[in-house]
């Protein structure tokens, strides 16, 4: 099993994330690739001491960018999102800006 840390990278604090903290109590993670929803609910009780009701993932597709000098094109990478949902009594202070 991994470290809670390795499995969690970091939140995401974007707009929609913050209607959804407000509005339904869903908090947004960028997680490890290979994290599975059971490893997910396992790192937030260790990190947070919070207890998920729901674990959604999902990936974020590569978007095209230009790099460099002369302005190649390339993509930007792919990566794992997921969508906490807490109980109604619970939340995670580390959010609050």
């Amino acid at each position: 099993m991994k470290h809670p840390s390795e499995v969690i990278i970091r939140p995401l604090i974007t707009e929609k994330g913050t209607m959804l903290r407000m509005v339904h109590n869903q908090y947004l993670f960028e997680v490890a690739p290979d994290a599975t929803k059971i490893d997910i609910k396992h790192a937030l009780k260790a990190l947070y001491n919070v207890d998920a009701v729901k674990v959604r993932t999902m990936w974020v597709k590569p978007k095209p960018k230009r790099v460099g000098l002369q302005r190649r094109a390339g993509y930007t990478r792919k990566w794992k999102k997921a969508i906490v949902t807490l109980p109604p009594d619970q939340s995670i202070e580390d959010f609050v800006l």
